[in-house]
């Protein structure tokens, strides 16, 4: 039976493996999820990175000037 969502296949150092069955195991869940889940949470953190760097480039050509305050877009 075909399956819905897609799938990957990857080969892991066997101390990886060993940690994510480990915490997998712990939390009751398989191995396969909890990957998904480490690699949701990769996924986030790298996303932020890039916004925050982005962000940082933003506030380097900032004028304090040209800005508007907060009632001027609140009101």
């Amino acid at each position: 039976m075909p399956t819905k969502n897609p799938r990957i296949n990857i080969v892991l150092e066997k101390p990886l493996y060993n940690a994510i069955k480990k915490i997998a195991k712990k939390e009751g869940i398989s191995i396969s999820l909890k990957a998904r889940d480490f690699i949701r949470e990769a996924l986030e953190t790298h996303e932020d990175m890039i916004l925050n760097e982005i962000a940082g480039k933003r506030e380097k050509t900032l004028s304090k000037e040209k800005a508007l305050s907060h009632e001027d877009v609140w009101s």
